[in-house]
């Protein structure tokens, strides 16, 4: 079955690094556009950064330009998050998600918690 499933998540100070990873497995990953989105207590979730199916194009909300980086490796079936310089309004659960380019077919794992504070 399908499955995505995020891990790296942690408590870190401000200024620090995380790596977020999300290993997929069930389906196709190397046709399916790759997302990271975050959801705060009490607000919606959002989209943090997207990559295309082939990894030759990223795309990032503006409060993450320039700290955060979006990568996959299709061979090893895993999606990836860098997160620099942290910042304790990144603090959120992280969930990546898997969607087709041209239809409706989307995937989302459980969710890893990032915390950043001192």
């Amino acid at each position: 079955q399908v499955q995505l499933v995020e891990s790296g998540g942690g408590l870190v100070q401000p200024g620090g690094s995380l790596r977020l990873s999300c290993a997929a497995s069930g389906f196709t990953f190397s046709r399916f556009v790759m997302s990271w989105y975050r959801q705060a207590p009490g607000n919606q979730r959002d989209v943090v950064a997207a990559i295309t199916n082939t990894g030759s194009s990223a795309h990032y909300t503006d409060s993450v330009q320039g700290r955060f980086t979006i990568s996959r490796d299709n061979a090893k079936n895993t999606l990836y998050l860098q997160m620099n310089s942290l910042k304790p309004e990144d603090t959120a659960v992280y969930y990546c998600k898997a969607s087709t380019p041209t239809g409706p077919t989307e995937y989302w794992g459980q969710g890893t918690q990032v915390t950043v504070s001192s």
